[in-house]
């Protein structure tokens, strides 16, 4: 995926408390049409008031996980970006909440080549975590350990789910 044709024009939203984060999801994200709230309460007025094509969302300091909920409960595709939250507990609870994806923040500077990847398995009909284990699992293994997997054992021996 060089091009990022999927993504020209799109209409992102990006949560996130912290500034620098901001900054560097709009530069990365410069094809797309970005809105930035630092906030909670910025972000649910964004999401009840205007349609966004992604919404990315930090988990920790703008409560994620609440904003997750009003974001696919109007058809919004959601992805969950964090550093302080990263565990193998919250990629499940991502996933179960109807999260599009699960990234650390580690692998922002390849947010765009994700978020492509999420928009074509979308046109496909396709899970959008179809490749989430071909592009992370690596890495889980590497920040959690060989074993990281065993306290979900069953959700992870299913995975992904169509």
């Amino acid at each position: 995926m060089e091009t990022n044709n999927l993504l020209d024009g799109k209409k992102v939203l990006v949560v996130d408390d912290e500034p620098d984060v901001l900054e560097s999801l709009e530069e990365l994200l410069s094809m797309c049409e970005v809105v930035k709230a630092s906030s909670y309460e910025a972000a649910r007025d964004l999401i009840k008031r205007d349609p966004f094509d992604l919404v990315i969302l930090d988990i920790m300091g703008v409560s994620g996980y609440d904003l997750l909920a009003l974001a696919t409960g109007k058809n919004m595709t959601a992805v969950m970006l964090t550093a302080h939250a990263l565990t193998p507990e919250n990629i499940v609870k991502s996933y179960r909440q109807g999260a599009a994806y699960f990234l650390p923040k580690e692998e922002m500077v390849n947010i765009a080549s994700f978020l492509e990847e999420i928009l074509e398995a979308q046109q496909k009909g396709k899970s959008t975590w179809d490749n989430w284990m071909n592009r992370l699992a690596g890495y889980c293994e590497r920040t959690f350990g060989a074993k990281w997997q065993d306290p979900d054992k069953d959700f992870w021996d299913k995975f992904p789910f169509y």
